[in-house]
């Protein structure tokens, strides 16, 4: 069989996006997807989307980890995917997509780095704040670390040792690392199903924003954010029960088409 695919990257984090209307793919293939993600015998990628129609919304977007299951949401790659559906003239500027975490809304802005999308994320009411961490759901789950060096430690190391702890061993978090410096937070994240450090994560900079206003390390209701792969930025307001009115905004580039015989 002979699948039509597209390569996008959002600050580093890239997934291989399938236009699936006619609902071809076995979407309970977890060995094909993981061959495909695979970045020395497949295609390789951080994860794999395909886009269903929905009723009611734009389209669906359906994500994957490289591990090939079924995961849940990805900021980066919702930014890829709104990218994509606008490439394939799904959508014009604006949309609304249902993720396993529900609809989200969307928006092509033109900024000074080009042309981003802007993506509404849910709601997060509940924070757990402890020594030197946070922890909340942004759509994934986040454990959130304040670092005062992000260049010199083993992420790998100290995010295994968090993330296959008793407390998340079997459900598994995302671990970010992060510092705020000159108005910027840096931040480095591990995230679950890759098992490895990825050069940007989207819900994983929604929650290091929402963590380091959270700890009072800034004012404001928008913060620049530098991952490893490139520059993003979250808006937000802050509420009684939370934080709402969650934007993310960053790139979603196209990187190239091709077919894949499997």
């Amino acid at each position: 069989m002979e699948i039509e695919f597209y390569k996008y990257q959002g600050a580093g984090n890239d997934f291989v996006i399938i236009d699936d209307r006619e609902e071809h793919f076995d979407r309970s293939n977890t060995d094909l997807v993981k061959f495909i993600c695979d970045r020395r015998f497949g295609i390789g990628a951080d994860g794999l989307m395909l886009l269903r129609n929905k009723k009611g919304c734009d389209f669906e977007m359906v994500y994957y980890n490289s591990d090939g299951n079924e995961s849940s949401m990805c900021g980066n790659g919702g930014r890829c995917i709104v990218a994509f559906a606008k490439k394939i003239a799904v959508v014009g500027r604006s949309c609304c997509f249902l993720a396993v975490d529900g609809p989200h809304e969307a928006n092509l802005i033109d900024t000074e780095h080009g042309e981003w999308v802007s993506l509404k994320m849910i709601n997060v009411e509940n924070i757990e704040k402890g020594p030197g961490y946070c922890f909340m759901d942004t759509g994934s789950p986040h454990y959130v670390a304040f670092e005062s060096n992000l260049k010199k430690f083993d992420i790998i190391e100290k995010a295994r040792a968090i993330r296959y702890n008793s407390r998340f061993r079997e459900e598994g978090t995302n671990v970010n690392f992060i510092s705020l410096e000159d108005n910027q937070l840096h931040i480095r994240t591990y995230e679950r199903g890759v098992e490895d450090e990825t050069l940007a994560c989207g819900t994983g900079v929604t929650a290091a924003v929402l963590a380091a206003h959270a700890t009072g390390q800034f004012t404001g209701n928008q913060l620049d954010v530098k991952a490893q792969g490139g520059s993003l930025k979250v808006k937000f307001e802050q509420s009684g029960k939370g934080y709402e009115n969650i934007w993310l905004e960053g790139p979603g580039e196209y990187v190239f088409k091709g077919t894949i015989n499997v």
